[in-house]
């Protein structure tokens, strides 16, 4: 399972000022939010864990009030999208996420324009257990009520919310303090717990033979009221092209299904040079100058969606840490506000922010 939390990265030689962008969602460049094992306890910086496990204040300062989660909603097309958010700080923060899933609850008040929370209304979390990796979330019997048709989107939107996680690799589905094999409503299979390998609005359109793929997770753009967004889609590439590094450029710059309403700010003709260089966590990736776009290719200036699209699809895969773009060898690429691209470029803490 390709795993943020545990993650893979891009960075290109950018600062991460480009992947802040302008606008709605700003991607800031920092570490993930870890949910700790069995008691969830969010430390915040500054802080440390006494001999009990208990948070003390090294610095005496009060706690912050606030601690970010990434909540996976449902957009105004159907797709799941992770949605970077502010909640009251809370020791439980794996639960909390999960309840801030419940249509009609705390999340009412804080949902942008567009989006819709996933889990029927007056749902409870019982619990979120965390051992060895396995989260056991555990729901009241409302979580039953939902339509046979957003099965897929629900389960999608626990696994990927609760792996947001260091601590997680796995989910299960309990209801009433019983496990569930299956989902409640359509029976999708849950078995031993799902992980993010199962994949995310997923799109096997241009398959033939399934049995002879694997999966393979990008982020597309989508619009909303002006305003855009990342998109995560899993995509079925054939189990003949072994270099996941190249077959998820090539998906990016090929572009989403053309009956879907995403888009990709890839221009035509962008390839790589050569071979994706991989060291240490870093790739470094080699484009030709279409990589610039037809307006920018004077300036070398490189979209910040096209950036943020690499950075966040690249991550995905286990081992990445981060990504260089060159272009014909040369580290000579700006961002839009005019600047230098120096700095290597990793996965965002936080995922479409701000609000509509």
């Amino acid at each position: 399972m390709s795993k943020f939390n545990k993650q893979i990265a891009i960075t290109v030689i950018a600062s991460s000022m480009l992947l802040s962008g302008c606008g709605l969602f700003n991607a800031e460049q920092a570490t993930k939010e870890i949910d700790p094992p069995q008691d969830v306890t969010f430390k915040e910086e500054g802080e440390q864990l006494d001999s009990e496990g208990k948070v003390e204040d090294v610095k005496g300062e009060e706690a912050a009030e606030k601690v970010t989660s990434q909540l996976y909603l449902i957009d105004k097309n159907g797709f799941v999208v992770p949605y970077s958010m502010n909640l009251p700080e809370t020791k439980s923060v794996a639960k909390q996420a999960l309840e801030y899933l419940v249509e009609g609850g705390p999340v009412s008040n804080i949902l942008p324009n567009g989006f819709k929370a996933v889990l029927p209304q007056d749902t409870q979390v019982l619990g979120v257990d965390i051992k060895d990796g396995v989260a056991v979330a555990d729901f009241s019997k409302e979580f039953n009520a939902y339509k046979k048709e957003d099965e897929a989107k629900i389960l999608q939107a626990i696994t990927w919310t609760l792996t947001q996680f260091d601590s997680v690799e796995k989910v299960k589905i309990w209801v009433n303090g019983h496990e569930q094999k299956e989902m409640p409503v359509n029976g999708t299979p849950i078995q031993d717990g799902v992980t993010r390998d199962s994949g995310i609005n997923l799109d096997s359109s241009d398959v033939v033979d399934i049995t002879n793929t694997h999966p393979l997770t990008v982020y597309y753009t989508a619009e909303s009221d002006g305003q855009q967004y990342f998109v995560p889609v899993t995509k079925r590439v054939s189990n003949t092209e072994t270099d996941s590094i190249v077959s998820a450029v090539e998906e990016l710059v090929e572009g989403p299904t053309a009956s879907t309403s995403l888009i990709s700010d890839f221009q035509n003709g962008v390839e790589l040079l050569s071979a994706p260089k991989y060291e240490d966590g870093k790739v470094t990736l080699d484009f030709n100058e279409s990589i610039y776009g037809s307006s920018d290719e004077e300036q070398k200036i490189i979209s910040s969606n096209v950036l943020q699209s690499l950075v966040l699809t690249l991550t995905e895969q286990q081992g990445i840490e981060s990504v260089a773009v060159t272009v014909n060898g040369k580290a000579e690429l700006i961002n839009e506000n005019g600047e230098k691209l120096t700095e290597p470029v990793t996965r965002p803490a936080k995922v479409n922010t701000g609000s509509f």
